[in-house]
């Protein structure tokens, strides 16, 4: 019954209960001031439906008001809604004509005083922490001289060229894959947490670095993804989280076997320092050297002592004799430590420029470029079509160049 119908019959003021309740509905909903308002208040009587739905009451010190929340606007919330928390919510007021009572049906909502984003972050935190996510008595130690070392970041930030440059200035004989992912946006979660599935799987590296520079919140959000905590907490491979500057924080930092400030700092803490590495071997050396000297030092110093014992004059000859193949067996086991710490230099030395000729870097200057399609780092030529788009990246920028010709080696 419309609103017409229902005015004719005021002389009378009689109505059904669902008559009076649809006609009070309708002046609310006629009302531009209740169509849209904006409340503030604190959640009680929360309620998450089975169907998605959230129904809650918003109170204050002298009043409240019932609310409901559909499940299609109450999937676009960044957090987790729950009683007692202070909240600013936007909606229209109608009433329900079943029950003849007024409601806010809401349409989006915001903490009161701190960020969507913030709590739903911390509310991600605390109950990953629970769950023992964090505990150190998970972590996996980092190796101490790893042979391979997988990157997870963006190809083209300053992160990568900061961990390939710190890693081939402290240990040049490590390699390093880097598996491209973008780091931000819409995909960023997915191509992340891929990453992680596929070094794990492979077990192609010792160490995984995974990170970018440094952002906002929301620059950072696709590391604060449960998925990606679970799947970090899963791997069987250490992981280095390394996400955005010293004072930004994610939930992969928290679940990552190590949780580095910088990129930079990140790479450090994977790989040793071949300078160290070589004093360490230097001071080993020396200290066998010094341990030999003292042992027949004190062989020496026992044999004197014997000499001078009733009986043993005898056998001093013997033991002169063999005074000489002591000292010579002394002069082998010197000659062998020297020349064996030079044999590692020297390899140490090899494995350090063939690590520099093959950097990618080192190659970009020499006049070759990378090219990259859709399907990723091209390798052959049925790897793309005529009209492909292609990346070239150069050792000064990149060219944008489209396929028109492809011509195969026989």
């Amino acid at each position: 019954m419309d609103i017409s119908s229902l005015r004719e019959r005021d002389n009378v003021n009689t109505f059904t209960v669902s008559e009076l309740n649809n006609y009070i509905k309708n002046i609310f909903e006629s009302n531009r001031t209740l169509s849209a308002v904006t409340v503030r208040g604190e959640i009680s009587n929360f309620t998450s439906h089975r169907s998605g739905h959230l129904y809650f009451s918003l109170k204050d010190a002298e009043g409240q008001i019932r609310a409901v929340m559909f499940r299609s606007r109450a999937m676009m919330l960044k957090f987790m809604p729950e009683s007692g928390m202070k909240v600013v919510l936007h909606g229209s007021v109608t009433v329900y004509p079943r029950d003849g009572s007024y409601q806010i049906y809401v349409s989006s909502m915001q903490p009161d005083g701190i960020g969507a984003l913030y709590l739903a972050y911390e509310q991600l935190k605390e109950r990953l922490a629970a769950e023992g996510l964090f505990s150190e008595e998970h972590k996996r130690l980092i190796p101490e001289m790893p042979r391979r070392v997988g990157v997870i970041t963006s190809p083209t930030g300053a992160a990568v060229r900061d961990i390939i440059n710190v890693t081939g200035r402290r240990f040049p004989s490590a390699d390093i894959y880097l598996y491209p992912a973008l780091v931000q946006g819409e995909g960023a979660e997915r191509m992340l947490i891929d990453a992680v599935d596929y070094f794990d799987k492979t077990k192609l590296c010792d160490v995984i670095i995974i990170g970018r520079g440094g952002g906002s919140i929301e620059d950072l959000w696709a590391f604060n993804s449960e998925a990606l905590a679970r799947r970090i907490f899963a791997a069987s491979v250490p992981i280095i989280s390394a996400v955005g500057h010293e004072t930004d924080f994610t939930i992969c930092d928290f679940v990552a076997d190590m949780r580095a400030p910088t990129p930079s700092a990140a790479a450090e803490l994977a790989v040793p320092d071949r300078r160290e590495l070589m004093m360490r071997l230097d001071s080993c050396g020396e200290r066998a050297y010094t341990a030999i000297i003292n042992n027949i030092t004190r062989l020496k110093e026992r044999v004197g002592y014997l000499t001078d014992k009733t009986g043993v004059k005898a056998t001093l000859s013997f033991i002169e004799t063999k005074k000489e193949t002591v000292e010579a067996y002394r002069q082998k086991a010197v000659l062998l430590i020297r020349s064996e710490l030079q044999r590692f230099r020297d390899k140490l030395a090899v494995n350090a420029s063939k690590a520099d000729a093959l950097s990618p870097l080192s190659i970009l200057s020499r006049g070759y470029s990378v090219a990259e399609g859709k399907q990723g780092i091209v390798k052959r030529a049925d790897d793309v079509s005529v009209g492909d788009e292609l990346r070239l990246t150069l050792s000064d920028g990149k060219i944008v160049a489209e396929v028109t010709e492809i011509i195969k080696e026989k």
